[in-house]
């Protein structure tokens, strides 16, 4: 049986180009002559993947590798109940970079660099736009039409388009037609635009372009079609870089953990996890922005919504600031303060509701905090001490912050970023349709804010808090524009609308069926 055991794992192990020692053959015929027959390819896949994983120096498999993938795996399964549910903070987003020579996303902390100081140097500022660009340039070279024609193909199946870096358009002297580029939209002199790219940098002339949809603003990436002469790019057409479902990201950079939490590999590929989600068909999300808590009609209304839904509770609350109706200088911190403990003898009305959900708060731009640049911190705990003490299960997170949910990935960002983003619009769409175009302008830039950092300032070191990439499952992006929701490549996007300002209106998220409900407390 052992003798089976040992060819079957020996096998598996160089179907993957790799070999075991003997130590290493043994300790793993021992661990599966205890696994059943029918789990046992799926166990040893795991074990093979996690090894993968691991910085080997040769394709030689030593016991202290296979032992540190067995505790791994072993691991997973009983680590799987706690991830259920988990918030991640924009500052403790995992780093990525994109290696072109390897087409793979290396953890950044592999590559020597050193851990991100909140006020970075010259050089953060420079990769923050590096960085960018290099995600969706490899993207867009994956896309259908971008990748080289298969050989021996017809002529109109290799007729295929060919992105041209700027360098190539400033190297000629001749007129050149139909080129298209990937550049960042900059405005270098008054009136004058300009594509810019790694390469170099080149007017454009806008008069005859057809813009496709989308909101383009400066600072964004785009893709720009037409001709080049007298060192002018002409173009005639407009658009994103084409987007990408994150199923397909994941057949290109198999399981790694992009989102952050607990988990050392991406949730999505938890079956165990799925099962959850789809067995627990009551599960909600409730989500409301601009909860003004100094508002006493505001105050009504939260107990009116606690008291509907005291008897089914639901997942989380998400509470997006701003948590004061206007900013009160030196006395703000200490009337939120009062706010949040008349929030907590509130909430003791509804013990269950304490008790089982959980309370999600995000800071709005006028809430406490050191600076209105991005991503902002939680709201300090000098404030929400005695509030967590009596809602065991509220938790203060960054603005943009993320929360897994069994498979379910979520983006929520508190910033009037729809209304920044139309005033800084080259045109703005004709037909009108802002929550269409705005939802196409984030999921093709893959980035929450795709604006200039005098309009919307980041802390350099930290852009990666601001990624949305793999596309998460729902974007909740509250801003004080009209409630919508708009869904493109798999990825929902939603504005709740302002609490106060849209007759108490909010919105439900069912995560088994991905529905998003309108709903309102009415007079």
């Amino acid at each position: 049986m052992s003798t089976k055991i040992k060819s079957q794992i020996s096998s598996s192990f160089k179907m993957h180009g790799l070999s075991l020692r003997s130590e290493a053959s043994k300790y793993l015929v021992d661990v599966f002559s205890q696994v059943d027959q029918e789990e046992f390819q799926e166990w040893l896949d795991k074990i093979i993947e996690i090894v993968q994983k691991q910085p080997l120096s040769s394709t030689l498999v030593d016991k202290h590798i296979c032992e540190t993938a067995v505790q791994e795996c072993n691991a997973e399964q009983h680590d799987e109940g706690d991830k259920i549910f988990s918030v991640i903070d924009a500052f403790s987003v995992p780093r990525f970079t994109y290696k072109k020579d390897r087409k793979k996303f290396i953890p950044s902390s592999t590559l020597g660099t050193l851990p991100p100081c909140l006020h970075g140097n010259a050089d953060d500022k420079a990769n923050l736009f590096r960085e960018r660009y290099t995600i969706l340039q490899q993207r867009t070279l994956r896309h259908d039409l971008f990748t080289p024609p298969a050989l021996g193909s017809t002529p109109t199946e290799s007729k295929k388009f060919q992105l041209k870096p700027i360098e190539y358009l400033l190297g000629t002297t001749a007129k050149l037609g139909e080129v298209i580029v990937l550049g960042m939209l900059t405005l270098l002199k008054e009136g004058k635009w300009y594509l810019e790219d790694p390469t170099g940098v080149v007017q454009i002339d806008l008069s005859k372009a057809n813009f496709h949809t989308g909101l383009f603003t400066e600072n964004c990436f785009v893709l720009a079609e037409g001709w080049y002469e007298d060192e002018v790019f002409h173009v005639n057409a407009f658009g994103f870089p084409p987007p990408e479902p994150a199923k397909t990201t994941r057949t290109f950079f198999g399981n790694i953990n992009f989102f952050g939490g607990p988990s050392s590999t991406s949730v999505k590929a938890s079956s165990k996890l799925a099962q959850i989600e789809q067995e627990n068909a009551d599960a909600m999300f409730i989500i409301l922005s601009d909860v003004w808590l100094d508002q006493i009609k505001v105050t009504e209304k939260l107990k009116t919504l606690f008291s509907g839904y005291s008897n089914f509770p639901p997942t989380c609350f998400i509470l997006c600031g701003n948590f004061l109706s206007t900013p009160l200088g030196t006395n703000h911190a200490k009337v939120l303060k009062e706010c949040f403990h008349k929030l907590a003898e509130l909430l003791s009305d509804f013990p269950e509701l304490v008790k089982t959900s959980k309370f999600l708060f995000v800071p709005g731009p006028q809430d406490p905090g050191p600076s209105a640049i991005l991503p902002r911190p939680a709201i300090p705990n000098s404030i929400t001490e005695e509030f967590r003490k009596k809602v065991p299960n509220a938790v203060f997170t960054s603005n943009p912050c993320r929360v897994q949910y069994c498979t379910q990935e979520i983006v929520i960002f508190r910033e009037d970023i729809v209304t920044k983003m139309c005033r800084n619009c080259v045109k703005f769409p004709e037909d009108g349709d802002v929550p269409t175009h705005f939802t196409k302008t984030v999921i093709c830039q893959g980035h929450l804010t795709p604006l200039p950092l005098h309009v919307s300032p980041v802390y350099w070191p930290y852009d990666n808090g601001l990624y949305l990439y793999p596309l998460p499952d729902l974007v909740i992006c509250a801003d004080k524009h009209d409630p919508f929701h708009s869904t493109s490549v798999d990825c929902t996007v939603i504005n709740p609308g302002s609490f106060p300002r849209t007759d108490f209106s909010f919105k439900v998220y069912l995560p088994a069926t991905r529905q998003i409900e309108d709903s309102k407390i009415s007079d």
